[in-house]
This record gives structure tokens, sequence and C-alpha cells, in this order.
């Protein structure tokens, strides 16, 4: 499996001194403790095949170790030290829900649930805090899912590698998987969450997607098999019937472990030896079901066989129309015959992508398409054609789509068009291995999963450059063509289109559209002549630096230019491949009027496809290509931000992107009309659900009504104009100070040289408006409680506890204690709200703290829950804050906090970005570098008596502001009297995706 190569889809889920506690310690962790691996007894050796490269000719990456013992149980171990010292377990189960009978429909999922409630070693409500206390933050270091065809259980353990806590880990693990306590009681008690978990995702656009897998599937088992279940088959189940089902799929011989960490994989192979080598289950391995095959009706006409088609009316969302060509799914010989293959169509795919998008921007009949081949839950092998008409008129979009594709199927592309995509996946495989020291282990073993989840080989980064490179050349139009033509037939054709208004289409309006011969359009056929930076204009004079100065931290400098703008430069050691840029300009949220809302939501989709200098949309790609670069735009309270993740060869060119944005700005109005078109699209569907009236609605509710904050009206967006839109935004371009944040795998002398030609030939900048200046973000009315509607599912609610907190850098370090208040609360929460009222997804708790400006934090409780519920949700979510006010947590509750918000901290800070993230703002006010030194023991270190007087200060001085999103219809219930405390462990739960 090549590290480019798509995973399998599911359709379902379509200063130093005091910072070296903060440093990587050299060399493997258990090196350091100078402990002797043991001798695995499994354990393959070099003379014989690994089990995943059988069949195989790719070159072994030698990195992995593999082994498979007697009782059919296979392994693949790995040493990796990114982040030092932490351990990524994987337990992959070769059952996911096309293993269930008709009977036991959700069965996976809610496995995968209870093994998380109760097993052999974790008594029931202990799997949270045990995790806790081992470091890892549940939900993100401990995880699971279900997919169709596997379930795998995941863990990425801090401080892994030492290894009494790897063999706990394992240990623990083990239990979970070989013996979860399957009694009907632990079943009671998690179907409800289950159908909760059903519940609020339920809606129109699971309707939709329930009915697109059906239609495009139609006969396959896939079509009736969706993770989730059904509410009959899952009010049914009972511990033995659940039972049954585990003991049939959960077997040694359908396991496969995969442990990646800072550690002699000699330990870790004998540690999963020890802990999964004497697993046996009585009876004969199960072999899995037919999954069946894609099959045309029998009138369908071979050289165009259309079948299945559906028309789905969702007054609510956008028009979408999806065909797909559908071949059979084959476990494959992954040769590097094969691989060349796929890198042809991966080719082929990328030019047909490019045509559709320019036809799209050019001012096409539909937003936006594209095509997608791939291989979709081991059903088929798909090629899946996607796109969203502008108007009623779905047949001119199709048309138009099918034209371009014609076209592609037709001629061979020119040679221009190819050489172009050539150079940009060159650019990929050669990141991918200038990266390879700096993979995380946890993507290592994500890897491994889902190359066993399709049958396939892994190959290193080297192999897949070497084979790249080594047919590159031999690649011809020709073979492209040819690649094309196969990706566009197959089987069958299904399509589903989704539209609000009833009568627009009928299924048999579908078929007899996609049965029409469809007319090649060269029109779109992407012009590509290279585009040279050395062509372009200069920005302005090179600038003169006046002072250029260490800021304390590492080898860390600060460059300050006459013309104002400052850049914080580091060429970090250990980071090969990677650089980030982050520029940060003017005055965020506090440089708009109270009429801007249009704008500023515009201004997110079309500020950088507006253009700069002579570069358009289309140029900016084409200058891009065979490069590794970015624009990526933000607004935050206090200023606008530009990112990119790039390399060392690009940096020069990023930075005169980013820099020409601001200095020469370009004012194409196509961007803006297409940015208009998405957001009138999509306007109505925030409706639909709980979460999309939060998207919609929460950041202007929960700032008191500021109208910077609100999403903007129909009638505003419909008004909106490309003129509109450069008057306001023209001017915001040269407002405020400059800082440019370059980190990573750099030469800081030529950056420096690259920051003066660029950001330090800018003009002189206008201040910002004082008034601007000052203006805070407001808040929600304390004590206030508003109420908003959807019109989605009536068994569906949201509800949100807001209080206000400060910013700035001057209470800095009271904001980082603040966040061990906050996780503190979300444990509690969480207790209260899945386990005891049911509610599917852990409430989320955060806390923001602005540092760019002297106020506008706040600390909210956001819950999706049964409208039933909210009342309890207002009720617990001020009760526990009373009760951290009034009573300091206990010992164990801050060590199961602080403990994982120290190995997080130690594995995020041995990149580049972490600091790059920690000093914005630095050239501004130079605390927030004297203030790193404190970063660690003011995430870690306090006392239950800080925390109690933080929550008297943050809860106990005024009421909270809430929220509360309810069908239409309903009204607020009346508040409950609160539930009794929780005890002080947490709910077992089944972490989300």
């Amino acid at each position: 499996m090549f590290p480019l190569r798509r995973a399998a889809r599911h359709l379902a889920y379509l200063l130093p001194a005091a910072l070296l506690a903060l440093q990587p310690l050299a060399g493997s962790a258990l090196a350091a403790q100078g402990t002797a691996a043991p001798a695995p007894r499994y354990l393959l050796t070099a003379g014989e095949t690994p089990w995943i490269y059988e069949g195989s000719d790719l070159p072994r990456d030698d990195e992995w170790r593999f082994g498979k013992m007697p009782n059919g149980l296979r392994y693949a171990v790995r040493r990796n030290g990114v982040p030092p010292g932490q351990v990524s377990i994987r337990v992959r189960i070769d059952a996911g829900s096309l293993h269930e009978r008709d009977a036991e429909r959700g069965y996976a999922h809610l496995l995968e649930h209870l093994a998380f409630r109760e097993s052999r070693y974790l008594g029931v409500a202990q799997a949270i805090p045990t995790w806790q206390r081992l470091g890892a933050t549940f939900g993100s270091d401990t995880n699971a899912e279900t997919s169709p065809t596997h379930t795998v259980f995941k863990l990425d353990l801090p401080g892994g590698a030492d290894p009494a806590k790897l063999s706990e880990s394992l240990k623990l693990l083990s239990g979970m998987v070989r013996e979860p306590r399957l009694t009907t009681a632990n079943v009671r008690a998690e179907v409800p969450i289950v159908l909760a978990e059903k519940r609020d995702n339920s809606g129109p656009a699971e309707r939709t997607g329930e009915q697109a897998r059906q239609t495009i599937f139609a006969g396959q088992l896939l079509s009736r098999r969706a993770p989730i279940g059904t509410e009959a088959t899952l009010a049914a189940a009972t511990g033995r019937s659940v039972e049954a089902f585990h003991r049939r799929w959960y077997r040694p011989e359908n396991a496969v472990v995969v442990v990646v960490g800072d550690v002699d994989p000699l330990l870790l192979a004998a540690t999963v030896e020890r802990w999964f080598g004497d697993w046996r289950v009585r009876g004969r391995v199960e072999p899995a079901p037919s999954f069946g095959d894609p099959q045309a009706p029998a009138s369908a006409d071979p050289a165009n066989p259309v079948g299945e088609t559906a028309v789905m009316v969702e007054p609510d969302l956008p028009r979408a129309f999806s065909y797909a060509i559908l071949r059979p799914w084959r476990r494959v010989a992954d040769t590097v015959a094969y691989n060349q293959g796929l890198l042809r169509g991966r080719l082929a795919e990328a030019i047909v992508n490019r045509r559709l998008e320019r036809r799209a921007r050019a001012g096409g009949s539909y937003l936006y398409a594209e095509v997608e081949q791939d291989k979709i839950s081991r059903s088929a092998d798909t090629t899946i054609v996607s796109f969203a008409p502008l108007t009623a008129d779905w047949r001119a979009a199709l048309s138009d789509v099918r034209g371009v594709i014609a076209d592609a199927l037709e001629a061979p592309p020119s040679a221009e068009e190819l050489a172009r995509e050539i150079a940009g996946q060159q650019q990929q495989f050669e990141s991918a291995v200038a990266e390879r020291s700096v993979m995380a282990g946890g993507r290592l073993a994500d890897d491994m999963v889902t190359a066993v989840d399709i049958g396939e080989a892994v190959a290193s980064p080297e192999t897949a450059l070497a084979v790249f490179t080594g047919m590159k050349d031999t690649i011809t139009p020709e073979q492209i063509l040819e690649a094309a033509r196969r990706m566009f037939a197959g089987t069958v054709i299904r399509a589903t289109y989704v539209t609000p208004a009833v009568g627009e289409a009928e299924a048999g309006d579908l078929a007899t559209a996609l049965r029409a011969p469809s007319k090649p359009d060269p029109s779109a056929r992407a012009a590509s002549a290279p585009i040279s930076f050395a062509s372009l204009p200069a920005i302005g004079k090179p600038g003169t630096i006046l002072r250029e100065a260490p800021i304390g931290v590492h080898d860390i400098s600060q460059v300050d230019f006459a013309n104002g703008v400052k850049a914080v430069v580091w060429a970090a050691a250990g980071e090969p491949g990677r650089v980030t840029v982050k520029v940060r300009f003017g005055g965020g949220y506090r440089a708009f009027g109270d009429n801007d809302a249009a704008y500023i939501a515009l201004g997110k989709g079309a500020l950088v496809g507006s253009g700069l200098g002579p570069l358009g949309q289309e140029e900016l790609d084409r200058i891009a290509a065979g490069r590794k670069m970015g624009f990526d735009f933000a607004i935050e309270d206090g200023t606008f931000t530009f990112f990119a993740q790039t390399r060392r060869e690009d940096v020069a060119d990023q930075l005169y992107l980013f820099a020409a944005k601001l200095g020469m700005p370009r004012w194409d109005t196509n961007p803006v009309v297409r940015a208009r078109a998405a957001a009138l699209l999509a306007f109505e569907s925030y409706a639909t659900s709980p979460a999309g009236v939060l998207e919609r609605d929460f950041e202007g509710l929960s700032r008191g009504g500021d109208p910077r904050y609100a999403s903007p009206t129909r009638a505003a967006l419909e008004a909106a104009t490309p003129e509109g839109f450069r008057q306001m935004w023209e001017p915001i371009l040269r407002q405020g100070p400059v800082e440019v944040l370059v980190f990573g795998d750099i030469d800081r002398t030529a950056t420096v040289q690259a920051l003066a030609r660029t950001f330090g030939a800018l003009g002189p900048r206008a201040p910002l408006a004082p008034a601007s200046a000052a203006r805070l973000p407001g808040y929600g009315p304390a004590g206030a409680t508003e109420v908003r509607y959807h019109r989605g599912e009536a068994s569906q609610a949201a509800a949100v506890v807001q209080w206000r907190s400060g910013g700035g850098v001057a209470a800095l370090r009271e904001s980082r204690q603040l966040q061990i208040l906050v996780q503190l609360f979300n444990n509690r929460l969480l207790d209260a709200m899945r386990e005891r009222a049911g509610a599917s997804y852990s409430p989320t708790i955060r806390s923001d703290w602005p540092t760019d400006i002297a106020g506008g934090g706040r600390i909210a409780a956001i819950g999706q829950l049964r409208p039933e519920d909210v009342p309890v949700f207002f009720a617990e979510a001020r009760r526990i804050a009373a009760d951290l006010a009034a009573t300091p947590p206990t010992a164990d509750e801050l060590a199961r906090v602080t403990e994982p918000l120290r190995q997080t901290i130690t594995r995020v800070s041995t990149g580049s970005l972490f600091w790059l993230l920690q000093l914005e703002g630095v050239t501004a006010d130079p605390r927030v570098a004297t203030l790193l030194g404190s970063l660690m023991p003011d995430y870690t270190r306090t006392t239950p008596e800080v925390m109690q007087a933080l929550a008297r200060k943050y809860f106990g001085s005024e009421e909270p502001w809430q929220l509360a999103v309810l069908p239409e219809g309903q009204r607020l219930a009346k508040a409950p009297a609160p539930l009794p405390p929780a005890p002080s462990s947490s709910a077992p739960m089944r972490p989300g995706r």
C-alpha cells in the first residue's frame, strides 16, 4: 500500500533553561532505562515472508517486524520515536456490520461500546479513569471505530515506552477484546446510548445518505448493513445474543495487533505475545459472508449499463447529484505493476478533476464537481461522479459534467497537462520521503490497519518514490487516456439526486439522462503552460532590517523591518521537509462594521481565490504545480491569519504569495459570485438540525447579538456584490501591524532574505481606527436563556451554558490553570449526561481565551441531546459549576486531568508548530516568550484549593448565559431538580469518531 493510496471508503460515514521540561529525551525511553527486551517466540525471521507481503513483489519496509502466533493472531510492530516516549496500539478485528446476520444488525458497533463498558480487567465505569491515570485523553488518545468491514480499538499512549505501562495497556486492551462482560444488564445499559447516537445522527442528511447507499449498492449486503443497526434489532439484543456474535468473530484468527512506539520492537512483540498468545476460542473459524457483486439489470445496455436510480426530496438540503460506475471488488496481488497501474489511474483522475474545476470557475451550471475512484467496503470498485447543480436545471449541469468527462475519454491529455500532474505526484512522494523521520507513530499504525483491511501490503515512502520515479518518464498521454476509459467503464451505473423541490425530477428521468449520448466538451481543457515566480512583479524594494535579536527561547530570533513588519524565525532541527508559515495581520473582527456580515462570510471563501497581482485562481493553481504550498485564511477576534505548510525549497515563494495578497491584491469577480452561490445553496440546510442552527447562530447570540459575529441573512447574501466585496476588504488588507512566523526546516539566512524581498518590501500600513481597536466582542446577557428552533427531527435538541472569562497576555498563566478546571468540569458533566441521561455524544466544554485582545474569553458547555433533556443539561451544568466553587476536587480527579495534559504537552512540544502557536503575538508583547517558562507547570501543577478559587471567580460571580435549540413546535420544559452528585469516576463510553 503506497503512502498516497486512499483508504477503502465506507459510504456510511460518506527561558531556555526553564523550558527543559518540555524537551524530548534523546534516544529511546527504553534505552534510557536500560531494560533488556525479552525474546519473542513467534517473530518472523529475515528469511521468512511476512504475512502482509504474501503474493507481493514490493520491497519490504524493513522497519516493520511481523509475527504470527500458533493461535492464528498476527501482529506487526515497529520502533518509532515520534512523539518521543509514545506507543500507539491498534487491535483490529475482521468483523464489521457486513458480518452481521439479519437479527444482529448493529451488533458490531454495540459490541464496541460494550468492550469499553466492562471487561476482564476493567470494572463498570473504570475505562475512562484508568486510561486517564495512564496519561491518555479519552476520545483522542483512546478511541475506536466500527465500519462495514472491521472494528478497531485504538490507543495512543503518552509515556507508553515505559515497559510497565506498555504491558498494562496491552493487558487492558486484551481483556476488552477477548473478554468483554456481555451481560444483559450491560447490554440494557448501553443500547439506549447507541439508540441516542442513532437518533442524534438522524435527519435529512442521514436519510439521503441511507437511500443513496441502498441505491448505489442495490442487491449487495452493503445496501442493508449500516453500522448503526436498527432500533428493532438493538432493542432485542441480549447478553446471550451479543455473546454469540462475539464468539463467532472475535477470534485470534480474525485479529491483528499493531504496535508502534519508542520501544525496542522485540519488547513490543514479546508484550503482544504475552497478552494475546493464550487466546483460544472453541469451534471452527466461520468464513466471512459473501458481500456480493454489483449487477446490472438484465435489460441494461452493455455499452451504457444504467441501473437503479433514486430522487430524494428534502426541502432544506441543497441540490446534489451523484452517479457511480461500479465494478466487482476482488483482492489483488499488491505488486509493483499493480501500483503502477493505480498511479496512472490517479493521474487520469487528477486531470479530469482539474478540468471539472476549471469549468465551474468559468461560470458553469454547477457549483462544484468531482470524480473519485475508490474501493468501498470490499464490496465494489467504484468511480463516483458528484456535483451540485446551481439551479433546478440539473440536466444542464449533468450535461456539462458529462461533456468534460466525455472529452477526457475521447482524446489523450496534452503533454503539458500530464507533466503538471506528474510534477504534483512527484512532489508528494518526495515530501513523504523527506518527512519520514517525523512521521507520527499513530499515523504509521493507522496505515498498517488500512493495508490489512483492504488486503494489500505496505511500502515505505522510499519504495513509493522509487516506483514512481522509475515509471514517470515512460508515462504517455495515451496510457492516461486508457486509464481514464477504464475508470469510467463498469458493470452497472447507478445514480441519486437530492433536490429541495417536489416534481423537479423522477427516478426515470435520471436514467434517461444518463442513457443519452454525451457530447465531448474540450473547452475545459486546462491551460498548462507553467508560470515562473521569476516572471512575477516585485512587491517593492527589499526592506531594510532595523533589528535582529534572539527572543530567549531556543535559537528563535525576531527580525524587525523598517516598514514595521516583524518576523519570528526558527531553523528548527530534526524536522526535515516541514516548514510552517503563519502571517498575522490587521484587526480581525475588530476591523469590521455592523453591516459587514455578508462580506465577512464571503471573505472566508473568496478572498484568497480573488487573486493577487497577475495571478487569478487558475494561475495560482498553475504556479503551485509540483510544489508544496498552501493558502489558508482565517479571521480571529483580534487578527487575520494566512497559514501554510510548505518545505525548504518553496518557502521564499510561499512568502511571496502571502505578501502579494497584502501588497497587490486582485479582485476577480467569479470567486465572489461562486462563494455567494455556495452560501445561498447551503442557507436553508442550517435549519435542518440543532448542530446546523448552532453553526449559524451561536457566535452571534453568544456575543450578545454583536452583528460582526452574526451569520448573514439570505437577503444580505443576495444583495452582496463583487464591488461591495472589494469595497469592504480592500482597506482592511492595508490596515494594522504584520507579524510573520516561519518555523521548521529552513535555511535561516535565505529565509530572512526572502522576508526582506516580500514582507519587508510592503508599503506603509494604515493604523486600525482607534474605535475599532478598542472594541471588544460582546457577551450573551448573564442569566438569560435564548431559544432557537430547527426544522429537523423532533427527537433532537442542543443546549449551551456559557460563562464569561477573560483575554490578553497579562493573565495568561491563569488561563492555563483554567484549562485544568474546564477538564474537571468536562469529566463530571460527561458522567451526568452520557451515563445517567443517555446522551450519545459526550458534551464538549471549551475555554476560549484570546491573547490578542484584552477580553472576550468564554467557557462554554455544549451538548447534543433529546429535547426533554435540555433542562437536565442546564441544571447539571449549573450544579457542577456550583459544586466546583463550593468544594475542592479530589486529588485523584486532579491527577486524571493533569497527567494527560502533561503527556500531551510533552508530546506536542517536540514539533516546531507547537512553539509557533505558543509564540503568536510575541512581536507585539514580549511577555508571550517570557511566560513560556511556566507553561508546563501552569498546565500540570495545581491544588484543589486553586481550582476552587478559580471556580468561584468564573462560575460564582454571575449567572451563565444559556441557549436551547429545540424542534419547531416544542417549548422549553421547566428545569428539573438537579440529579444527585455523580460518583467521582468517568462513565463508560464509546468515544466518538
